[in-house]
């Protein structure tokens, strides 16, 4: 059975793409073949793995409004277990143009529908809103994943999207459930990182990975090469902190 998995956050800046671009780039190099699906406007998660628009080829905004099947927007990239349906800047209009479309809120999940058989987990990466494209993808998905950074805002937006996963589940999508919490931009000198986590384990336990995500250079750059931090220095903490986060996922 494929799992479909979304990386939500509304709040920007919290290491969503990040962690959907390097969990599933940790994820396939464990062999388990992964789709990753761009549904930011902004197009990061594409352009982390070096993936730039191409005229005339299909992205997940020609596939969201008819004009495309979801298999021929989708590409490869340097791990083989790994494919992308990228995003395109127009995206950003699709909430516009489908404001009055029939069952909108499904729009992803019927692209996905018999279309992601040969992959074992999709992922899905949100933009940081909590827009029509994040419910598309909280209907698609069987669990959701949440980065929170560890800072003294995190939590503050937490609420609003465990409130939204349960309108959600209640009115469209009633298999849909926290998969975790996963904690990012850990600063092991600050103490307030260490308040926030303790914070976090307190409230949500077993819902929050043991694997934390550091700040770390190595992980900030990657992106600007085109790779995930496990092609770019898989040595590296973040790299290695992701491939453990994988560990936990597949397990």
């Amino acid at each position: 059975m494929t799992r479909i998995l979304c990386v939500a956050n509304q709040k920007g800046g919290v290491g969503k793409t990040t962690t959907a671009v390097n969990l599933a780039a940790a994820v396939a190099a464990a062999e388990r073949p992964v789709l990753l699906v761009d549904l930011d406007p902004q197009c990061n998660a594409s352009s982390g793995l070096g993936l730039r628009p191409e005229p005339g080829q299909p992205t997940l905004y020609e596939v969201l409004t008819g004009q495309a099947a979801l298999v021929d927007a989708v590409r490869s990239t340097e791990l083989q277990a790994l494919s992308v349906v990228p995003a395109s800047r127009d995206l950003a209009a699709a909430d516009v143009e489908l404001v009055s479309a029939d069952r909108r809120e499904f729009r992803l999940r019927q692209a996905l529908d018999g279309a992601v058989a040969d992959y074992e987990y999709v992922i899905i990466d949100c933009p940081p809103s909590l827009s029509f494209l994040t419910v598309n993808a909280l209907v698609a998905s069987d669990a959701v994943i949440i980065p929170l950074q560890c800072e003294y805002y995190a939590l503050e937006g937490l609420s609003q999207l465990l409130h939204t996963i349960r309108t959600v589940r209640r009115g469209f999508n009633p298999r849909l459930r926290v998969e975790g919490i996963v904690l990012t931009m850990f600063d092991t000198r600050n103490n307030l990182s260490h308040q926030v986590a303790e914070e976090v384990r307190r409230h949500f336990k077993d819902k929050v990975f043991r694997s934390v995500i550091p700040r770390n250079v190595r992980l900030s750059e990657a992106p600007s090469h085109g790779k995930p931090a496990i092609l770019y220095d898989i040595r590296s903490t973040g790299a290695q902190s992701y491939l453990s986060m994988a560990r936990e996922l597949l397990a």
